[in-house]
């Protein structure tokens, strides 16, 4: 499978901004089966009863991912994201993929307040973390849509979904197991997770949020069933430290820097993986204060991992405190 999307070394762990921080529970593993592989430069796990046959998914799971990866990974110089940011101001004819991607990306950068920003790929880039070459200065009202175009204002002006491209690469994967006729699956694309249904035992399935600490329990199990989706954006597993700080992959629109307020890790859950993915990216670009008053206004279920001192608090919103064990 390609791996431009997303690179798992630190420094180049661009991906699909939204960390892989979440695992599923091995709780009942003796009842589990399930299919893996490699996508976007992380892994993927197709989970369900030993006894039901997923193997038949592969080849169908593997192309999505990969005409996705063709289409959306700013690491290829042939993409049709890489193409767009290429060309001068004017508008341009897209796919119809692209085009919806596009669109969920402003209206998160519209709600949002600028915290999600589908042209931060340069500040991304100079930060360390990704491929996007383009001016520094991020202005997502400079992009527009209009019957099958994309539009830009800038020549320098560059797109760059991989705040909710995975989410959608997820959806579309569960949509495929759906449609196929299966159901109590839960599938896992690099930490982000999908559920279909429940457990095989008839509990909902268990997930645990990984620890934002090295070599810690779980701080929270949560609930999936019925289509329910969770992403985490954080600083663990894409950062580095230079001069005892930590600059993680994240940026903050309004500084143009890494995120660095205090929080650890954003989770979210909803019915969908894409917003999901999307409003974990913003609310950690926000930081706590503005992006708790953000998932307050927008009935966002999340939970907000904050440093204290050696150790962290968390400040939940939304439904997600009924959706923990």
């Amino acid at each position: 499978m390609n791996d431009h999307i997303l690179r798992p070394t630190r420094r180049h762990a661009l991906g699909m901004i939204g960390a892989a921080l979440v695992s599923p529970r091995a709780a009942h593993a003796d009842a589990l089966g399930g299919i893996s592989g490699a996508a976007f430069g992380t892994t993927w796990r197709l989970i369900g009863e030993s006894r039901t046959d997923l193997e038949h998914m592969r080849p169908d799971i593997e192309a999505l991912f990969t005409a996705i990866d063709r289409q959306m990974s700013p690491w290829r110089k042939d993409s049709e994201i890489s193409q767009f940011n290429k060309m001068i101001a004017g508008w341009y004819p897209a796919d119809p993929e692209l085009i919806h991607l596009t669109k969920k990306a402003l209206e998160l950068a519209r709600a949002s307040k600028g915290a999600f920003d589908p042209t931060v790929g340069p500040l991304v880039s100079q930060w360390g973390f990704g491929p996007i070459e383009g001016g520094r200065t991020p202005d997502w009202r400079g992009l527009s849509l209009s019957a099958g175009r994309i539009g830009k204002t800038r020549d320098d002006l560059t797109l760059d979904l991989c705040g909710i491209a995975k989410g959608r690469a997820l959806d579309r994967a569960v949509g495929l197991i759906r449609d196929a006729g299966l159901d109590n699956v839960l599938f896992d694309l690099g930490g982000e997770l999908k559920a279909l249904g429940r457990h095989p035992s008839g509990r909902p399935w268990h997930v645990g949020v990984q620890h934002p600490l090295v070599d810690q329990a779980a701080p929270a199990t949560l609930l999936l069933t019925d289509e329910w989706a969770v992403a985490t954006s954080g600083v663990r597993s894409q950062s580095y430290e230079l001069a005892q700080r930590t600059y993680g992959h994240i940026i903050n629109p309004a500084t143009g820097a890494p995120a660095d307020e205090g929080l650890l890790s954003v989770t979210v859950m909803g019915n969908d993986a894409m917003t999901a993915d999307g409003w974990a990216t913003a609310l950690f670009a926000a930081g706590l204060a503005k992006g708790r008053a953000l998932a307050h206004k927008h009935g966002v279920s999340a939970l907000f991992l904050v440093r204290n001192g050696t150790s962290f608090r968390s400040v939940k919103t939304g439904l997600i405190e009924t959706m923990i064990l």
